[in-house]
């Protein structure tokens, strides 16, 4: 009796299977910061992948403020929940703004692409740069971070997001975060390391 009822109950209970989707590790960038939700680049994204790849979804775990330290406490529990196919990395502005060492940088950034591979997720990396008051020297180590780590984790890298943004003046008035309309600049610029690391189904 207690045989065929754990049988039972083995049918009712579904095999494990891997999640498919997106998960985007981002700061202020990502989260929209002071514009609706509805209208930033993730979300952009989202409505893009609903007419190419139907049903996939998009996980936003972007915290305005973040640094490349936080986003590395954060993975893991992340690749745990939702178990995604890719994972967006677009952390280190913040960094650069505090003055942090780029060194730190470089390793936060390896260890997320290492734990989303480990996770079996595509890692893809979207890079930042920060103005130029802050000396020759830090701006080329911190973009040079960037590139470090893409290379040691074997990834694509867009080296700068807000490319073509600053210089049509569609930043807030703080001058560091987009605007609405600059949006969908972002998510084109974007698109290109994306779209090859989504499922297969999506090609």
């Amino acid at each position: 009796m207690w045989g065929r009822l754990l049988i039972v109950i083995c049918l009712m209970v579904p095999a494990a299977v891997r999640a498919e989707g997106v998960l985007v590790l981002g700061d202020s960038i990502s989260a929209a910061y002071g514009i609706d939700e509805s209208e930033g680049w993730v979300q952009l994204l989202r409505q893009r992948l609903e007419t190419q790849c139907s049903g996939l979804p998009v996980v936003n775990a972007s915290v305005s403020g973040d640094t490349s330290d936080g986003g590395r406490v954060r993975l893991p529990a992340l690749l745990e929940r939702h178990q995604p196919d890719t994972v967006v990395i677009e952390l280190g502005g913040n960094d650069g703004l505090r003055g942090l060492p780029p060194q730190r940088l470089a390793d936060n950034l390896g260890t997320m692409i290492r734990l989303s591979r480990e996770a079996g997720a595509d890692p893809v990396l979207l890079g930042m740069r920060i103005p130029p008051n802050y000396g020759r020297a830090y701006t080329e180590r911190f973009e040079q971070a960037f590139r470090d780590a893409a290379d040691r984790g074997d990834v694509p890298l867009l080296p700068f997001l807000l490319d073509g943004v600053v210089e049509a003046g569609q930043l807030q008035n703080d001058g560091i975060h987009p605007t609405a309309a600059a949006q969908p600049t972002l998510l084109d610029n974007a698109w290109p390391v994306i779209e090859p690391a989504l499922p297969a189904r999506c090609h």
